[in-house]
């Protein structure tokens, strides 16, 4: 059953000032299997992650092996047709794995509540910063260093970037930092959710959560 869930968020200032704290971002999300859900969502993200490029060769993929190594009776030795059967060194391999890609389904329902309960569950590491996106004119981590500095932000932790849209200033300022992760409103997904310690919003960003997941 869902139930419905309201969380309170203060919008930040380029200065780290308060500049609107009367804000509810509201959320319907599962009473009990809300866990179970993420999970299976995590599951489905990673597993089709997974490239299933890993592979082995048969016997008959082996090179070599063509001729008899003995002839069939008189020598006293077991009988072999082949010297790259998977019973001889440098034969094939019995049931090895192949190249297969494993998809894992979840319904669009699903995958939209358990980033709910996701965004629920990390309600209080949430801030939300105004106009982020343009804020960051010139390309250089330097300039994202010293604006972090200005709000309570630790970035020896896993922080979690949301914006409406990835520009290229901001993209290259934060991709040499290796606990800051850039995604896009669109592209949420409960991995880099559940990695994060830090998660920085901005409104834009929020109101299209709301249109995606929250309809």
């Amino acid at each position: 059953m869902t139930v419905q869930k309201f969380i309170t968020y203060d919008v930040l200032d380029r200065n780290g000032q308060i500049i609107d704290n009367q804000n509810k971002f509201e959320l319907q999300i599962l009473d009990k299997l809300g866990n179970y859900l993420v999970h299976k969502d995590l599951l489905r993200h990673q597993i089709n992650q997974k490239q299933g490029t890993v592979a082995t060769k048969t016997r008959g993929e082996v090179r070599g092996g063509g001729r008899k190594p003995w002839r069939q009776k008189g020598t006293g030795r077991a009988r072999a047709g082949s010297n790259r059967s998977p019973l001889w060194k440098g034969g094939g391999v019995i049931f090895g794995p192949k190249p297969r890609k494993k998809l894992i389904k979840l319904n669009q329902k699903e995958r939209k509540l358990a980033i709910r309960t996701l965004l629920y569950n990390k309600r209080k590491s949430i801030s939300v910063v105004n106009d982020f996106e343009i804020l960051f004119k010139s390309p250089k981590t330097k300039v994202f260093l010293k604006f972090c500095e200005k709000y309570p932000f630790d970035l020896k932790q896993k922080t979690l970037i949301i914006v409406s849209e990835k520009t290229a200033a901001l993209k290259l300022a934060t991709r040499n930092l290796k606990n800051v992760e850039l995604i896009s409103a669109s592209t949420l997904n409960t991995l880099s959710l559940l990695k994060s310690k830090q998660i920085i919003l901005t409104p834009l960003s929020l109101n299209l959560i709301k249109e995606i997941y929250c309809d």
